[in-house]
C-alpha cells in the first residue's frame, strides 16, 4: 500500500504541471477604421460578436482592436491567433509601419491568422508572397473578382471548421478566384460553390471580370479554406463578410466561429462552436 501512495505521490507533479501548462487561449481581433456603409464592412461590430461568443468558450480569451492596429504590441506578440478585418489593397493595415514585421514575428512563433473579407486583399504589388506564406491564398487584382450572389454551400468536407455546420444559402459578396499556393499543398477547401454566370455581368476590371475567370464559368470556386503552414502554423482565408447582418445565421457564425479556435490550434467541438445572438446584439457596436 506505502508503495502505492509513493507511485502516485510521484504522479502528481505530472498531473498537477499538465493542468497548469493547459493555457488560455489568445485571440486578438484587429477590426479596421470604418469603411462602406450601413450596415457593410462593420469591421467593430463583427469583431465584436466573435470575441464575445470566444469569451464564453472555456480556456479562450479574445481581445479587440476596435479601430485599427492596437497600440500595445504586447498583443500580437501573445496572441494564439490574430483575425483581421480592414480595407484591403493599398490601405491593408499589414502594409503600414512596423505592421508587416509584427505579423511576420508572430507567424515565426506560430500563431495562427485569420484574413476576413477585404483583408484577403494585399496591395497590388506587396505582400503576396507573405499571404501566401501565411494564408495559402488571397485575392489578386486583375485575377480574382468580388462580386455578389446567393452561395449555394451544398456540401461541407470532414474538416474541424466544418463541425456542425449543415448546407446552407447565403447572399453576400463573395470573392472567388483566388490566388493559391502552388497545387493548394496545404489548402482545405471549406467552403465552395459554382458561382452563377449572372456573377461576372460586369465589364472586365481590377475585380470585376478577366479572361482567366471567365474561362471557368460553370467550376466550383473556393471561398473559405483552412492552410495548414510547413512551419506548423495555421492559416484561414474567409471571403464573405459584407453583410453585418449575415452573423444572424447560424451556420455562418459557427463556421467562423470553429475557423477562430482551429487556426488557434485550440480543438473545435464536435457539433462546433454553438453561439447565439438577437437582433438588438447585432445591432451593437456599429460604425
Amino acid at each position: 500500500m506505502k508503495v502505492r501512495y509513493a507511485k502516485l505521490f510521484l504522479l502528481l507533479p505530472l498531473i498537477v504541471g499538465t493542468s497548469v501548462s493547459a493555457a488560455t487561449k489568445e485571440i486578438l481581433f484587429i477590426a479596421g477604421p470604418p469603411s462602406h456603409g450601413h450596415l457593410e464592412h462593420e469591421q467593430k461590430a463583427d469583431a465584436m460578436v466573435f470575441a464575445a461568443a470566444l469569451n464564453k468558450l472555456k480556456g479562450f480569451h479574445a481581445t479587440v482592436s476596435e479601430n485599427g492596429w492596437p497600440s500595445d504590441p504586447s498583443l500580437i506578440k501573445k496572441a494564439d491567433a490574430i483575425w483581421i478585418f480592414c480595407d484591403g489593397s493599398d490601405k491593408h493595415l499589414i502594409n503600414q509601419g512596423e505592421h508587416e514585421r509584427q505579423i511576420a514575428d508572430a507567424m515565426k512563433r506560430g500563431a495562427g491568422l485569420m484574413l476576413y473579407h477585404y483583408g484577403t486583399e494585399p496591395p497590388a504589388a506587396a505582400l503576396h508572397k507573405e499571404f501566401l506564406d501565411w494564408t495559402g491564398g488571397y485575392f489578386e487584382l486583375n485575377y480574382s473578382v468580388n462580386p455578389i450572389f446567393e452561395a449555394d454551400f451544398q456540401t461541407l468536407p470532414k474538416h474541424p471548421i466544418a463541425n456542425g455546420v449543415v448546407p446552407f444559402k447565403i447572399k453576400d459578396e463573395w470573392y472567388y478566384n483566388i490566388r493559391f499556393v502552388e497545387g493548394m499543398k496545404g489548402v482545405t477547401p471549406i467552403l465552395a460553390t459554382v458561382p452563377p454566370a449572372s456573377s461576372l455581368g460586369r465589364k472586365d476590371g481590377p475585380r470585376s471580370g478577366n479572361p482567366d475567370v471567365r474561362s471557368k464559368v460553370g467550376q466550383s470556386q473556393v471561398l473559405m479554406w483552412a492552410y495548414e503552414r510547413p512551419d506548423g502554423g495555421r492559416g484561414v482565408g474567409f471571403t464573405g463578410g459584407h453583410y453585418h447582418m449575415n452573423l444572424a445565421n447560424d451556420n455562418v457564425r459557427k463556421v467562423i466561429l470553429n475557423a477562430l479556435v482551429w487556426v488557434s490550434k485550440g480543438k473545435v467541438p464536435a457539433s462546433g462552436v454553438d453561439s447565439a445572438i438577437t437582433q438588438d446584439e447585432l445591432m451593437q457596436n456599429l460604425k
